[in-house]
C-alpha cells in the first residue's frame, strides 16, 4: 500500500495542480473516522474554495474529475465520492490494501522507519538532582525522553541523550549535611535534626556506607568515602555518587540509558556562566536596579524582565555581588549545545519549568550567538497521582516523601510503568492505578496490546505449514475484518512520521491499540487454521505483519512484545469481550 499511497499521492498533486496552478496546496490523505466513508479522504477543497471563488463541492467536483484522468488512479482506486460539504473519499481497490502485508514482512523490524538523513538532535531528559531517588514524575520525564529519542531515529534522526544534573548548589549542601547528621547518630524528629534535611532512609544508606569507607561507582563518577563524620566536602561528593549510582539503577531497571552527562558545575568552572554573562552585558539588553543584574526579557516576548544577578547579600560592600539565579546558568548550557552543533535540541522537563521556557530563550537572543529564535524545543510534562487499592499514595519509606519509580516497578512491571506514562498527551494530568496496571483483561491497555501478540504467536505455532509467506496469495484477503486491520497497518508509517514530527509517542499507545483492537475484532470473526491452504496461508501473512507492527511499535516505547501470557492466549475471543 505504500507504493499505491506514493503513487496517489503524486497524482493528487497533479490534480490540484490543474485546479490552483500558481500556488496548488500540498497533496496530504487523511484517514476517515469511519470506514463506511471509504479508505482514504481528501480534504482540500474547503481551503481551495476561497481563493477559486467556489463553493467547496464544485471544487470537488473538479477535483475528482482531474484525479480520473491519472493513471494511478484508475489503477489503484475502486470508487472516488463527494460527502459533506466537500469531502472527497477514495474507496481503494483490493489489491492495494493487500499491498500491506508484503510490505510489512518485507521491511520486518524497519517497516515505518525512514533511512538516516545525517542530521543530528540532542534530547535532554531525565537531568534530575542527585539528592534522592527517581521518582514518579522522572518516570514520567525518561518514559517520555527516551519514546522520542526512539521516535526521532526511526524518522532518521542521529541522537544524542544527555542528562544534565546540578552537583552543586543549595540543595547538595542539604544532602551533604543531612547524611552528616546521620553519621552522627541523628535521626529525623530528633533535638537538633535540621528543619530542612531529607528524611528518607536512603540518607541513613548512605551515611552507613561512608562510614565504611565504601567505593562507590556511578556512570559518570566514582568516589571512595573517608569515613570521617567531619568531612563534609567528602560527604557531599560520596552522597552524589552514591546517588547518582542509585539513579544509574533505576533507569537500568527502566530500560534507559544515555549517551553523555552534563555538569552544571562545569559551567562554572570552564568560564561558561561568566562568559555567558559578559555577552549579555555587551548586547546592551541588561541593566541594574536596585543592585541587582536584570535581562530585558520582555524585549523578547517574555512577560516581565528578569533577575541575571541578585542584590549584595545586607551588609556587604556595594561591590560584592549575589547568586546568580536558575535561568543564567541554563543560558549558559544552552550556548554551550549549540556550540557543540546541536542546532536541535529538545529539552522533557516538568510543566513546573513552564516559566524558564521564555526567559532562556530571550537570553539565548540577548547573547547574539547566532541562535535562532524558539530555540530550544520544549516538551513539558504534568506530575502524575499514583493510587493502590483505592487511595492515592503519597509516600515512600525509602524515599520519605514521594513515591519512587522503584516502587512503581516494584508493584506492577518496567513495561506496564513505560506504557502507562506514555499513555496520555504529556501535558495532561495522569493517574496510575497500580491496580489497573495489574488486571490481565482487556481494560488494562498494556495488557490488552501485549495480549494480542501473544495470541498471534500462539496461531502462528499451531500452523504447520510453510513459514515463508513471500508467495502468499494475498488476494484471499477479503473479509471486512481483515480490511479494516490492512488499513490500519498501513497507517503506521504516517503515524510514526507525524509523531516524531510532533513530539508525540502518546500517538503510538493510542495506535497500538487501535491494531490490537483490531486484531481481536478479526480473531472474533474468523477462522485462521482453515481447511482451504491458501486461505489459512494468506491469514498466516496477514497475522505475521500484524505482530510485526505490535512489536516495532512497542519497542519503540520500550516496551517488550512477549510470545505468551501466562495463560491460555489462544483463548475464545470473550476473553476480552
Amino acid at each position: 500500500m505504500i507504493q499505491a499511497k506514493q503513487e496517489l499521492l503524486q497524482a493528487l498533486a497533479a490534480a490540484l495542480h490543474e485546479l490552483a496552478p500558481e500556488a496548488p496546496p500540498p497533496a496530504a490523505f487523511e484517514s476517515p473516522k469511519q470506514a463506511a466513508h471509504g479508505d482514504l479522504a481528501i480534504t482540500v477543497a474547503m481551503t481551495l474554495a476561497r481563493p477559486l471563488k467556489k463553493n467547496p463541492r464544485e471544487v470537488a467536483a473538479a477535483l475528482v474529475e482531474a484525479l480520473r484522468r491519472q493513471g494511478a488512479v484508475q489503477r489503484w482506486v475502486h470508487s472516488l465520492e463527494i460527502a459533506g460539504p466537500g469531502f472527497v473519499n477514495l474507496r481503494l481497490q483490493p489489491e492495494a490494501i493487500q499491498a500491506v502485508v508484503a510490505e510489512v514482512l518485507a521491511s520486518g523490524a524497519r517497516y515505518g522507519h525512514k533511512p538516516a538523513h545525517g542530521r543530528r538532535v540532542m534530547v535532554e531528559f531525565v537531568s534530575a538532582n542527585p539528592t534522592g531517588p527517581l521518582h514518579v514524575g522522572h518516570g514520567r520525564n525518561a518514559a517520555l525522553g527516551d519514546s522520542i529519542c526512539k521516535l526521532l531515529q526511526s524518522q532518521g534522526w542521529q541522537v544524542l541523550r544527555e542528562f544534565y544534573y546540578n552537583d552543586a548548589g543549595v540543595q547538595i549542601q542539604t544532602l551533604a549535611l543531612s547524611t552528616q547528621c546521620r553519621l552522627k547518630g541523628l535521626k529525623p524528629g530528633d533535638p537538633g535534626w535540621p528543619e530542612q534535611a531529607y528524611n528518607g532512609d536512603y540518607i541513613a544508606d548512605i551515611a552507613a556506607d561512608f562510614a565504611a569507607k565504601k567505593t562507590v561507582h556511578a556512570d559518570d563518577r566514582e568516589f571512595t568515602a573517608s569515613g570521617d563524620p567531619d568531612d563534609l566536602a567528602g560527604i557531599a561528593q560520596f552522597a552524589v555518587a552514591y546517588l547518582r549510582h542509585e539513579q544509574d539503577l533505576d533507569l537500568r531497571a527502566f530500560g534507559v540509558q544515555f549517551d553523555h552527562y552534563y555538569l552544571e558545575s562545569s559551567l562554572y568552572t570552564d568560564g561558561r556562566v561568566e562568559d555567558a554573562v559578559k555577552r549579555l552585558i555587551a548586547s546592551g539588553k541588561t541593566y541594574e536596579k536596585d543592585g541587582a543584574l536584570w535581562l530585558r526579557s520582555t524585549d523578547y516576548g517574555d512577560d516581565k524582565d528578569r533577575v541575571m544577578r541578585k542584590s549584595a547579600p545586607a551588609g556587604a560592600a556595594a561591590s560584592e555581588a549575589g547568586a546568580y539565579t536558575y535561568f543564567v546558568p541554563d543560558v549558559a548550557y544552552h550556548i554551550a549545545k549549540f556550540e557543540r552543533g546541536y542546532t536541535k535540541v529538545i529539552n522533557v522537563q516538568g510543566s513546573d519549568h513552564h516559566g524558564t521556557v521564555a526567559r532562556v530563550r530571550a537570553g539565548l537572543q540577548a547573547a547574539n550567538v547566532g541562535i535562532p529564535p524558539g530555540y530550544p524545543d520544549y516538551v513539558l510534562y504534568k506530575m502524575i497521582t499514583v493510587m493502590k487499592g483505592g487511595q492515592e499514595v503519597k509516600i515512600s519509606k525509602r524515599a520519605g516523601s514521594y513515591v519512587t519509580l522503584r516502587d512503581l516497578i516494584e508493584w506492577t512491571s518496567r513495561d506496564a510503568v513505560r506504557f502507562f506514562l506514555i499513555s496520555r498527551k504529556a501535558d495532561t494530568e495522569f493517574t496510575f492505578d497500580v491496580d489497573l496496571a495489574l488486571k490481565a483483561n482487556d481494560e488494562n491497555p498494556v495488557f490488552y496490546v501485549q495480549y494480542a501478540h501473544a495470541r498471534i504467536c500462539s496461531v502462528l505455532a499451531q500452523y504447520e505449514g510453510e513459514r515463508d509467506f513471500v508467495d502468499a496469495d494475498l488476494s484471499r484477503l477479503v473479509a471486512p475484518t481483515e480490511t479494516t486491520l490492512m488499513l490500519k497497518l498501513a497507517e503506521f508509517p504516517d503515524m510514526l512520521e507525524r509523531a516524531a514530527a510532533d513530539l508525540a509517542p502518546h500517538d503510538l499507545s493510542f495506535y497500538l491499540r487501535d491494531v490490537a483492537a483490531a486484531f481481536h475484532g478479526y480473531y472474533a470473526s474468523e477462522r485462521f487454521l482453515v481447511d482451504d491452504a491458501a486461505l489459512a496461508r494468506a491469514r498466516m501473512a496477514l497475522l505475521s505483519a500484524t505482530a510485526q507492527v505490535l512489536r516495532n511499535a512497542l519497542a519503540l516505547l520500550g516496551v517488550g512484545a512477549p510470545e505468551s501470557m501466562g495463560r491460555d492466549t489462544a483463548a475464545p475471543a470473550e476473553a476480552l469481550a
